[in-house]
This record gives C-alpha cells, sequence and structure tokens, in this order.
C-alpha cells in the first residue's frame, strides 16, 4: 500500500461505555496497514482517541479491561453540590497517575476534543492545551459529571450536540476519514467475548450497584423506589438523542468508511465491559475494511 493512500483521519464518536470499542476500532485499522494521522472525539470518543493519540492505548486498554464493577463505582467521587452527583475528578486522577498528562499541541497525531460550551450553545473544538482537561471537558454527562470551567466558559460533554465529530476533519490533508457510530440502530449481532470474568445475574448488574450507591449516600429514605429506573431513563434518552444528531451528521458529511457500534450492545453506564465492547469494535472495523481499495 502506498503511504500517500493510507493516512487516515480518524472520527471517534460518542456513547457511553460502548466507547471501549474505539479500541478495537483503532487497533483493526492499524492491522489493515492504514495511518492514523488525526482524531476528532467527543466523550468516550475524546477519552480513547486522546490516549491513543499520546501513545498510552495498550497501558489504558490493559487498566479498563481489569475494571469490575465495584471497581467502577468505588471511582465515582460525590460532588455533595447542585452542579451534578458526581465530581468526574478521581477517575482522571487516576488516569493521569496511569499514563501521565500531556499537551495536545505536543502530541504525535493531530487530535482536536468537542465539548459543549452551555452558555453559547455550542460545540467548541479544544485542540491545544491540557489534554486531560480537553478529556474532562468532552466527557462531562450533564447532571452526572461537573462541568468544566475553561476560559469564561462552561463546557460539558459534547456528544450533546455533535456525537459523532466529522466537522473538525474537514480540512484535514488526509486519505479518507472513518467515523464511528456508536449510537446505530442496528440490533447486535451474537458476539464473541474474551471476558475473564463470567457475566453476573442481572440483580448484581452495574445499575443496581449504582442505584444501591446513590440509595445510601445520596437519596433520602422513602425515594430509593422512585430512583430505581432513573439509570435506565437516563441513559436510553442520552441515546435517543445522539442516535438522532449523529444520523443528521452522518448524513451531512458523509465520512468515507463509516463503522457502526449498535446502541443495544450495551449501556451507557456499563464501564464494566471493556474487553467485550473492544473486541465488537475490532470485527465490525474488520468487516468495514475488507472492501476497502485504496
Amino acid at each position: 500500500m502506498n503511504d500517500r493512500q493510507n493516512r487516515v483521519s480518524l472520527v471517534l464518536g460518542s456513547g457511553g461505555a460502548r466507547g471501549y470499542a474505539h479500541i478495537g476500532v483503532i487497533r483493526a485499522i492499524n492491522e489493515h496497514g492504514l495511518q492514523i494521522c488525526n482524531i476528532a472525539g467527543t466523550s468516550m470518543g475524546a477519552v480513547v482517541g486522546g490516549i491513543y493519540a499520546a501513545g498510552h492505548l495498550d497501558t489504558y486498554t490493559e487498566w479498563a479491561s481489569r475494571l469490575e464493577k465495584k471497581d467502577v463505582v468505588k471511582l465515582l467521587d460525590l460532588s455533595f453540590t447542585w452542579k451534578s452527583i458526581f465530581k468526574g475528578e478521581r477517575i482522571f486522577e487516576v488516569l493521569k497517575e496511569l499514563i501521565g498528562d500531556r499537551r495536545i499541541e505536543e502530541l504525535d497525531r493531530g487530535f482536536v476534543a468537542v465539548a459543549t460550551a452551555l452558555e453559547e450553545q455550542r460545540e467548541v473544538w479544544l485542540n491545544k492545551g491540557p489534554l486531560f482537561q480537553a478529556i474532562r471537558a468532552s466527557s462531562a454527562v450533564p447532571g452526572v459529571f461537573a462541568p468544566v470551567e475553561l476560559e469564561g466558559r462552561v463546557l460539558v460533554d459534547g456528544g450533546l450536540v455533535n456525537p459523532i465529530p466529522i466537522a473538525p476533519t474537514l480540512n484535514d490533508t488526509t486519505d479518507l476519514t472513518i467515523a464511528v457510530n456508536l449510537n446505530a440502530l442496528e440490533e447486535p449481532k451474537r458476539m464473541v467475548t474474551k471476558s475473564r470474568r463470567p457475566r453476573e445475574e442481572q440483580d448484581d448488574s452495574y445499575r443496581e450497584r449504582i442505584k444501591q450507591f446513590l440509595s445510601e449516600h445520596v437519596m433520602p429514605d422513602g425515594e430509593q423506589e422512585e430512583e430505581a429506573n432513573v439509570s435506565d431513563i437516563l441513559s436510553k434518552s442520552i441515546d435517543v438523542m445522539q442516535g438522532a444528531i449523529a444520523r443528521m451528521k452522518l448524513a451531512t458529511y458523509a465520512p468515507d468508511k463509516v463503522i457502526n457500534i449498535p446502541r443495544h450492545a450495551c449501556s451507557f453506564f456499563e464501564f464494566d465491559r471493556a474487553e467485550e465492547m473492544a473486541d465488537l469494535g475490532y470485527e465490525a472495523t474488520r468487516r468495514a475494511l475488507n472492501d476497502l481499495s485504496l
């Protein structure tokens, strides 16, 4: 394959825990002989894309694959404010200790994290400054994680306005653009998982752990039953909103290749499923690239 024909701009979309699929997507693209030169990411797409651009995806993948439900809950730091349920700081401190922080402009690849400016009601492209500050802003799910204040702006999750950020790549001098849509409507195909841990029973699911956590630390007595379906409602609401916007963005910008990850593959908050989602992303990308001729 000619070096002048394999330069890729990679667009990594938002979708909560389904964003672990980006790990497998990147692995399959590299195995196909393509060179990822520029990355635009929103929310979990910014997390995985930024860490890859910094050269530490293997370290992150190993760490994420070991997470169990109890470990995920321990990473949640209550905010005790009206801004959000969790601060969202603890997990990023752990990641910075694990792989270190970098400035975006010093990375070997072009990288843009997309966030939403609340007061201006528009998307913001973060392509300079501390990497984890940009990632943190891009993934601050409103009401769940505290917003980030940066240069006079209040920034939250970029998926609110752009869950599949193709626009930041339009001026790239690459050969093709590959976008990953984590909100596809297809029913998930049967997945072969290499997970080392057996799936636990439904009553021990991550959602149950979170509800238990909230009932013990946040919810007043008597409100636990009303809270029982809040995480499901929030997760499905985010999926509906981001799915609709993603379809509009794909129709408007039409990237060269779209990797579709079904939104039913896992729920927004199931962050203990890194290995399974990475395998799904890898297989979906291999299928999508089979007919790619360069």
